[in-house]
C-alpha cells in the first residue's frame, strides 16, 4: 500500500482508520466502547495488520500482540474521543479545507488531485472514507488549536530570559520511554510504575535490548510505536525535568528515571547538530503596495478590472478606485493598503509584480489563483528582520513545550473521565472492561 505524506500537525503516521484497508471484512465484534459511540473489532484489526506490514522484517521488534493491540486500541481511543470533543465544542471542517488539505497531500507525493484518486482506488482505499477521515484530523488540529490559544501564555519575560540563557545553536535529537501514571496515583501505582521503569533500565543497562526496542514493547507514550522518537529540539523545546542535563550528555547515553506530569520517563540523546546562524542579522526587502482586486477568471471580470485600471491610468486617486470597485473586503476601506510585506507574503506571482515595479508605479492587470489585480507600490526598504524572527522563534518554541505538557494532562482528564469499555473481543493485554 502506498503511504501518503500527511502535512497536518495531528497526522496518524503510525495506523490507518476505518476505511484505509485494501479489503473490507465484515463486522465481528466491538473492540469497545467509548461514551456514545464504538470502535469495531475489525477497524482494530485493520489498524494493527497496518503497523506489522510497516515492520516488516523488523517485526521481532514489536510487542507480543496482545500489548500491541492495546497500544494501538489506546490510539484509536484518543482519537474517537478528540473527535467528538471537537464536535461537541463547535469545530466544523468545511469542504474547501478538506479539498485544500487533500491539494496538499497530492503535492508532497508529486500526484495532482485526480491522481492521488486513481492511486487511493488502486490500493482499494475508499475516497470517501478517506476524505472523511481527513476530516476527523483537521478538527482534532483546529481542537488543538483552540487548546493553545486558550491556555498556552508566554509572557515577554519568559521570552527575554529564554534568549538571554540561549547558549548555543544546537539541537538535540531525543527519544523517551514512558511508564504513565494516573491522574491522582495511588502509592501502589507509583511503587508498580516505578518498578517498571526501574527494570526497563536494568534491561537497557545490561545490553539485553536497546533504546528503540524498549520503546516499542514498554513505553506507554504516544510515540512508542515509533521507537520513542521525539525529533530534533532545541534546549528550549526539551521537557523541563531534563533541561538541565541534557547539555552535558553524549549521543547514546540515557539518563533517568525521572518523574514528570505524565509519569517515570528515560531519557536517550540519539544525536547531536548546530543550528547556528540563527542568531546572523536577517535583511530582508519589504514592499508597500495597495491593491485592487476583482474576483473571478471569466471576460466580465477582465473588464471589469482593465476599466478600474483605465481610471487610474486617466489620474484618478487609487485609493478611491480601490474602495470604489474592489472585491477585497480586507483592504478596500483602506484604498486597498496592504501594508509592508515581504516578496512571498502574497504568493510568488503577487511579489514578482511588485518587484518589478518603481516606487509610485501601478501595474498592468494580471491574474492570480484570487482573480485579476491590479497593484500600485508605495515604497521598499530594507529590514533587518533577525531580532524578530528570533524572538517569535523562541516564544513558539517556549509555547510548544507548554502546550506539549497541558495537551497530554488534557488528553488524560478526558479519557479518565470518559466512559469507556474494552470488551474481550478486543485481544488486548493489560486493561479492564469499564473505566
Amino acid at each position: 500500500m502506498k503511504k501518503f505524506r500527511f502535512a497536518l500537525a495531528l497526522a496518524l503516521t503510525a495506523f490507518v482508520p476505518q476505511g484505509f484497508a485494501q479489503d473490507v471484512q465484515p463486522i465481528d465484534g466491538i473492540a469497545a466502547i467509548v461514551d456514545e459511540d464504538v470502535i469495531l473489532q475489525s477497524e482494530l484489526d485493520r489498524a494493527v495488520r497496518n503497523i506489522t506490514t510497516q515492520y516488516g522484517d523488523r517485526a521481532d521488534q514489536l510487542p507480543p500482540v496482545p500489548v500491541l493491540r492495546r497500544q494501538v486500541l489506546e490510539r484509536l481511543i484518543l482519537v474517537q474521543l478528540q473527535t467528538a470533543r471537537a464536535k461537541s465544542t463547535g469545530v466544523r471542517v468545511g469542504e474547501e479545507e478538506i479539498d485544500a488539505a487533500l491539494a496538499a497531500i497530492a503535492r508532497q507525493n508529486n500526484l495532482t488531485p485526480d491522481q492521488l484518486r486513481q492511486q487511493l482506488a488502486a490500493d482499494g482505499l475508499s475516497f470517501s472514507e478517506f476524505r472523511a477521515s481527513l476530516s476527523d484530523e483537521l478538527a482534532i488540529q483546529r481542537l488543538r488549536q483552540r487548546f493553545a490559544q486558550s491556555s498556552i501564555v508566554v509572557s515577554d519575560g519568559e521570552v527575554d530570559a529564554a534568549l538571554a540563557n540561549q547558549a548555543s545553536g544546537t539541537q538535540y535529537q531525543l527519544a523517551n520511554i514512558l511508564v504513565a501514571l494516573p491522574n491522582g496515583a495511588t502509592p501502589e501505582q507509583i511503587a508498580t510504575a516505578q518498578d517498571k521503569i526501574d527494570g526497563i533500565k536494568a534491561l537497557l543497562d545490561r545490553g539485553e535490548m536497546d533504546f528503540q526496542a524498549a520503546a516499542v514493547r514498554y513505553s506507554d507514550g504516544p510515540n512508542a510505536l515509533e521507537g520513542g522518537d521525539l525529533g530534533w529540539r532545541s534546549a528550549d523545546e526539551i521537557p523541563s525535568a531534563f533541561t538541565n542535563v541534557v547539555g552535558g550528555m553524549q549521543a547514546g547515553q540515557v539518563i533517568g528515571p525521572v518523574r514528570g506530569p505524565s509519569g517515570f520517563q528515560l531519557l536517550q540523546l540519539r544525536d547531536m547538530r548546530d543550528a547556528a546562524g540563527s542568531g546572523a542579522s536577517q535583511n530582508v526587502t519589504q514592499y508597500q503596495a495597495s491593491h485592487i482586486l476583482v474576483r473571478g477568471d471569466d471576460a466580465a471580470a477582465k473588464a471589469r478590472i482593465d476599466a478600474l485600471r483605465a481610471r487610474v491610468g486617466a489620474g484618478e486617486d487609487f485609493a478611491a478606485v480601490a474602495r470604489d470597485g474592489s472585491d477585497d473586503t480586507v483592504t478596500s476601506g483602506q484604498g486597498g493598503d496592504l501594508g509592508w510585506f515581504v516578496h512571498e507574503a502574497f504568493g510568488p506571482q503577487f511579489g514578482d509584480q511588485v518587484s518589478a515595479l518603481q516606487d509610485g508605479e501601478v501595474s498592468a492587470p494580471f491574474r492570480s489563483q484570487a482573480g485579476w489585480h491590479i497593484v500600485q507600490r508605495t515604497g521598499t526598504r530594507q529590514t533587518d528582520v533577525g531580532a524578530e524572527n528570533r524572538r517569535n522563534q523562541m516564544r513558539e518554541m517556549i509555547g510548544q513545550r507548554k502546550l506539549e505538557d497541558e495537551w497530554n494532562r488534557f488528553l488524560r482528564e478526558m479519557r479518565s473521565e470518559a466512559y469507556i469499555d474494552i470488551r474481550p473481543a478486543a485481544g488486548v493485554a493489560g486493561v479492564t472492561d469499564g473505566s
